[in-house]
């Protein structure tokens, strides 16, 4: 009988506590939420007050009023309908509505982010309770998920790494559709020496179908330059070269490149490469370097040596149909005209001197059996930046 009294208090004892302890665990503190600041989402501010109080309600510190707990209070006020977000109008609300706190905010969308910003103001004190803002990526959709970190953070709970990680705006380095397109266009001038086959047929003598000049040449011309890809220390450029050489030498050698450049660090070095066009006169015979049958370093088309009944070997007297190593193509001034093909590569830097930008660049053309090889310098004035992005810009409403 004594063991089943004792039972019996035991489980009187163990009900009143588990009583007592639901009662304490029950927030105390009351608040309300009034509808934020919206600015340039497609979201509701009814929408994100109602986000805010699931997640007061799921962090359990308060005892959250709904919308139809103050639905008679804000109908009472227009003040309290549009526009209630200082800390002076919320207090007011706060005293009508009878609760110790009450949360407001803004979310906003700038650009490439979205700013949440949240603030619990003290009725009773007429203060500021806690407030946070965080600024997240462009991502409308999760606004509520947003919600739940900044609230989960004013109040010190844990918040998921991933969740926060997934939504954070990613400071990223600035991309050229942001600081726009810096026309870096202009004249340039330059410097060229030949080399290889090039250089022989430009000091072979006019007779035998060369130019007669020294093996260097002036540059003349004008780049065209436009940016694709721009960060703060680096751009990806592309760049169109229309060249004029040889005028000093009364030579009209034109050409055109087009090379993808790149620009680096805050020095401006740079390095571009791509394809140069021009034209080249050619025809089938045969250079005689070595003077076997003729002048030393003649050159005879196979039209000309044929046309003369062959060449006499110095040496023997003898005529020699055709030359040692047969006939092959060379530069010849009055042969056919075609298109020639090179490959550039440039590396230099750019130097400013406030507006005014100076490019000097050593270059390098290839081709087959020879090039160029160089300097050349332009000069360009900044005078404005353009969006490359050229849509209409983002109105907030």
């Amino acid at each position: 009988m004594k063991t089943k009294k004792l039972q019996s208090f035991f489980i009187l004892v163990a009900i009143f506590f588990s009583g007592m302890a639901s009662y304490f665990a029950q927030p105390s503190n009351t608040i309300a939420v009034a509808n934020p600041n919206v600015n340039a989402l497609t979201v509701k501010p009814e929408s994100v007050a109602k986000m805010m109080r699931l997640e007061l309600i799921k962090i359990n510190k308060y005892k959250v009023y709904d919308e139809f707990d103050m639905n008679e209070v804000i109908k009472a006020k227009e003040e309290y309908k549009v526009g209630c977000y200082g800390q002076t109008c919320l207090s007011k609300l706060g005293e009508e509505l009878k609760v110790d706190y009450v949360m407001s905010g803004s979310i906003d969308g700038l650009g490439n982010k979205i700013v949440v910003t949240i603030k619990i103001i003290d009725v009773k004190g007429q203060a500021l309770y806690k407030s946070a803002v965080r600024e997240f990526d462009n991502q409308e959709l999760e606004v509520q998920r947003m919600v739940e970190i900044v609230i989960a953070e004013m109040h010190g709970l844990t918040i998921d790494k991933v969740l926060t990680d997934r939504l954070a705006f990613k400071n990223e380095l600035i991309t050229s559709n942001n600081i726009g397109k810096v026309n870096n266009s202009g004249p340039r001038i330059g410097f060229a020496a030949m080399t290889g086959d090039v250089a022989e047929f430009a000091t072979r003598p006019e007779i035998y179908g060369g130019l007669g000049i020294q093996p260097f040449t002036s540059m003349i011309g004008y780049q065209i330059e436009g940016q694709y890809v721009g960060t703060e220390n680096f751009s990806a450029l592309v760049e169109g070269i229309i060249n004029i050489s040889g005028l000093e030498q009364s030579q009209f050698i034109p050409s055109f490149s087009l090379l993808n450049g790149f620009r680096f660090g805050k020095a401006n070095w740079e390095f571009a490469f791509g394809p140069r066009f021009g034209v080249k006169s050619t025809s089938t015979g045969y250079l005689d370097t070595d003077g076997l049958y003729g002048a030393q370093g003649g050159y005879y088309t196979q039209q000309e040596w044929l046309a003369s009944g062959g060449k006499e070997l110095l040496s023997t007297g003898e005529i020699i149909l055709e030359p040692f190593g047969g006939f092959t193509e060379h530069f010849d001034k009055e042969g056919s005209k075609r298109l020639a093909t090179s490959f550039l590569v440039a590396f230099g830097r750019t130097f400013q001197a406030g507006a005014l930008n100076i490019p000097v660049n050593l270059f390098y053309s290839s081709q087959k059996g020879g090039g160029f090889v160089g300097i050349n310098m332009g000069f360009n004035v900044q005078k404005s930046k353009q969006p490359i992005n050229k849509q209409s810009p983002q109105r907030y409403y």
